[in-house]
């Protein structure tokens, strides 16, 4: 007997057959994949949104303590010109407390190594007090800019012997519109002595803020090597805004061993927000 012919296929048949069945994922290519995207997010995130640092100095006391690690917010100054309506961006103010690479002495032509480190390379944590085409002149503990006082809250601070913070005493009753604290020897602010000779806005001698660069000070001003010293802060030098304190750690009693940092912290500082 003839065998007979095939079935004909339909074109559904046909179109069912050029469908190949993938076969199931595995867990492993799922967690391969999840782990992917966190990562390529997290890069994104530290290259252009936050980045975190950490304090080794206490030249802003009690602002910022020495074993803060903090998380700095990279996005919310802008470049250059006007933001975009929808995106939280803004120019840097006056009062801002940011996080800059460390410029270097300005009589260092060569940008090797001095009393503030090595330049580009260093973060430096300090507060902003002037902005572009300010004039800036500190008379002893009282800081004047464009002629007219700024407001701050001067408060007597004592330097600890090791990473807390510093002993304080009320010296005035705040006033309307200073908004942060700032910390001298109690000498300085009853006019018993005075800083150190310094290069920028001293008494007598205003400087200007260039174009495209800011004043900043450490709110510690007995213990701060800033821009009274150095010199002024480059745009570009600047990293951002710091927010808030991640962790903080006992620096003396972790003897600077990440072990101990992790088993001495100090939980009250944790989630504190820079102001």
């Amino acid at each position: 007997m003839a065998k007979k012919p095939p079935p004909k296929q339909t074109e559904k048949d046909e179109e069912r057959e050029s469908k190949k069945v993938e076969p199931p994922r595995g867990i492993v290519a799922d967690y391969l994949e999840s782990f992917v995207v966190t990562l390529i997010m997290a890069l994104f995130g530290m290259t252009f949104v936050i980045q975190a640092v950490t304090v080794p100095t206490g030249s802003m006391q009690n602002t910022i303590l020495i074993g803060d690690y903090l998380l700095v917010n990279k996005f919310i100054f802008t470049s250059g010109g006007d933001p975009l309506p929808f995106l939280p961006q803004r120019d840097i103010e006056r009062g801002d407390v940011i996080v800059f690479k460390y410029p270097g002495e300005h009589d260092n032509v060569e940008k090797t190594e001095d009393r503030g480190g090595r330049p580009y390379q260093i973060n430096f944590v300090k507060r902003v007090i002037g902005l572009p085409g300010d004039k800036i002149e500190i008379k002893g503990t009282e800081v004047y800019v464009n002629d007219e006082l700024l407001p701050e809250h001067r408060v007597i601070g004592f330097l600890p012997t090791d990473d807390a913070a510093l002993e304080t005493q009320q010296f005035e009753e705040r006033k309307e519109g200073e908004t942060y604290d700032v910390y001298y020897r109690e000498e300085m602010l009853r006019g018993q002595n005075r800083m150190e000779p310094y290069v920028f806005g001293a008494e007598g001698e205003p400087t200007v803020v260039p174009e495209g660069h800011y004043f900043v000070l450490g709110d510690s001003r007995n213990y701060s090597l800033d821009s009274r010293y150095w010199g002024f802060v480059p745009r570009e030098l600047v990293v951002g805004r710091a927010m808030v304190v991640y962790w903080s750690c006992d620096r003396a009693a972790s003897r600077g061993s990440l072990i101990g940092c992790i088993t001495n912290p100090r939980l009250d500082r944790i989630g504190k927000l820079i102001r």
